[in-house]
Formats: C-alpha cells, sequence, structure tokens
C-alpha cells in the first residue's frame, strides 16, 4: 500500500482546548499511535506520508502577530504557514518516533518544508469570498467583536449548528501542483516516512523566472493532500476527521451515514448539495479527485477507526 494521509484539525487541536503544547503533544501523541500501528503493518516497497491541517495554529499565530506589531514586524500568511508546518510536523515526528520506539521498531520520519502552486487569479483572492477557516471558534457576539476589531477581517458562520459557529476565513485557492513533489517520492522510496504539504502547503505562485513567491492565503489540507498523492503516486488517500462516517441528509431528521459506494454514486451526492463547503465538502471532492484519477481508494473516517477503515471495516470508503 503506498498511503496518503490526511489529518483533521483534532488530530492535534480539540474544539475545546487553549492549544498548549501539552495539548497538542498529548493529541499528537494519539494520532500518532493510530499512525504507527499503521505503517508497522506496511509490507516491502509500501510507504506513508502524512499531511496535515493548521487551522487553529495559523490563526493562533495570526493573532499574536497583530497583538505584537507594535514591537516586531507582522509576518504574511505564506510565512505562517511555513512556521506551522514546523510546528506541527516537529510535533507529530516527535511522537510518531516515540511510539514506533515502543513497537520495537526502528524507522526514518522526517517532516519537511514543502510549496504548493496556486493560481494568483483564483476567484478566492477577490472580494469577500474567502472561505478557508482559521483560527478558533467564536460566538456571534464574538465574532461581531472580531469584525469591528479588524474592520479588513473575514468572519463567517462556517458551521450549521452550535453555539460557537463563526471563525475568521481567509483565501483558500485550489492547489495546482506540489512544487517539491520529485523529492518526496525519492525520500519515500527510500523508505522515509514523510510529513509533507502541512496546512495544504505553502502557497505561492510560479513567476516568468520558474521562481516561487509567497501568497497570503491558507490552502485546504485535503485538497492539497489529494494533489500531493497524485504526485507521488499513491494508490490510497485516508482523510481523518472527527466522525466516521459522511453522512448525507446532515442534520435533518433522515441522516444516513455514507458506507461503500462507487466514484459516480459519490459524485451524485456531492452534485445534490449533501457536504457543507466547508466541512466535509472539500473531504469528499478531494476524494472523488483522487479516486477520478486513478487513485485505488479513498476513505473518509475518523482518527479512531483508521485500522478498521482501511480493513474495510467502516468509513466512507470510495472505489471505481
Amino acid at each position: 500500500m503506498k498511503l496518503v494521509v490526511a489529518l483533521g484539525g483534532n488530530a492535534i487541536k480539540q474544539a475545546d482546548e487553549e492549544g498548549t503544547p501539552e495539548e497538542q503533544f498529548r493529541n499528537c501523541h494519539t494520532t500518532a499511535e493510530q499512525l504507527a500501528h499503521i505503517l508497522v503493518k506496511l509490507g516491502r516497497g509500501d510507504w506513508m506520508a502524512i499531511t496535515h491541517g493548521n487551522g487553529p495554529q495559523s490563526g493562533n499565530l495570526s493573532v499574536q502577530q497583530e497583538m505584537a506589531k507594535s514591537k516586531i514586524a507582522v509576518q504574511s500568511l505564506d510565512i505562517i504557514g511555513a512556521m506551522t508546518q514546523g510546528q506541527i510536523g516537529y510535533m507529530i515526528q516527535n511522537q510518531m518516533h516515540k511510539c514506533l520506539k515502543d513497537l520495537g521498531q526502528e524507522r526514518d520520519v522526517i517532516a519537511v518544508v514543502n510549496q504548493v502552486l496556486v493560481d494568483p487569479k483564483d476567484p478566492e483572492f477577490v472580494g469577500e469570498t474567502a472561505s478557508k477557516p482559521v483560527g478558533n471558534f467564536m460566538s456571534e457576539e464574538e465574532a461581531k467583536a472580531e469584525k469591528e476589531k479588524h474592520p479588513d477581517y473575514i468572519v463567517k458562520k462556517v458551521k450549521p449548528t452550535g453555539d460557537k459557529a463563526w471563525r475568521r476565513t481567509v483565501p483558500s485557492p485550489i492547489p495546482m501542483a506540489n512544487a517539491e513533489a520529485g523529492i518526496l517520492r525519492k525520500m519515500l522510496e527510500a523508505g522515509i516516512t514523510l510529513i509533507a504539504s502541512g496546512g495544504g502547503g505553502i502557497p505561492v505562485m510560479e513567476m516568468r523566472d520558474g521562481s516561487y513567491k509567497g501568497l497570503e492565503a491558507v490552502i485546504d489540507k485535503d485538497r492539497a493532500g489529494e494533489v500531493m498523492a497524485e504526485a507521488i503516486g499513491a494508490d490510497t488517500f485516508l482523510i481523518l476527521t472527527d466522525v466516521e462516517h459522511a453522512k448525507i441528509n446532515f442534520h435533518k431528521e433522515n441522516e444516513q451515514a455514507v458506507g461503500k459506494i462507487s466514484l459516480a454514486e459519490a459524485e451524485k451526492l456531492a452534485k445534490e448539495g449533501h457536504f457543507l463547503p466547508g466541512s466535509m465538502g472539500p473531504k469528499v471532492a478531494s476524494a472523488i479527485k483522487f479516486v477520478k484519477w486513478g487513485g485505488k481508494k479513498a476513505i473518509i473516517t475518523s482518527l479512531n477507526k483508521a485500522v478498521d477503515a482501511l480493513a474495510g471495516k467502516t468509513g466512507t470508503i470510495i472505489t471505481k
């Protein structure tokens, strides 16, 4: 199996947590335990690449930048993205090493700083269309206060229910290519487990001379993970989130979990609008794109069901 795993934000920071180092390391340890058990079962020639979100971390770093701007220079979103790749990549790498040692395994695990190409003319950069939630969830009152304090911020309701359903949103352009895909593949073929395309990758545009320039954006990690999965030749794409299945008729009386379905069935459900744009929508779209490209299967499930889902026992599993 050539596996790409996309970790949801809950794998690093729970919604009700402050995001202290202790909390994040504890969550990363739980995540690493699951991933280590999957990794040691892979056969010769198989590999695993891991990607992760960075919404809470990039949002919090942006707040720190704003609060300290009278003393230090404010950094752009691409640099903040690179900072979170180091932060989160370090924690996952550290805990993967520990969990593998606990299983009696010596494996090389490395987090890499990774750029992803986007189109500077993407519609996400225009007006109020920015759709990527970052930072902490807010109540309606907190959202209004945030908007008054930062008139240039875009603050939207990103969940249909709940007391804290609002978050700041920033441009989230469609990823076009992973800039370092070639070296990533070589490292995987050498037996190294990678943590790459973190937070969707550092958003860059290609200049006329072939160099890259960073852009103010945060790329969706599931979409970028799918682009990486294609580029490095994965056959399985595992998207881990906080629910066991994608669901249709979400939050309605006839709500229903989606199990094993064909590519055609998945496309039909997506076109019917069953999956919310700010949450399950990009995950299902990424899963569909991967299988359509030629991937063997794409899976959406929760972290604690990852092993069972890979065995075909649970989760939303999309195949041709």
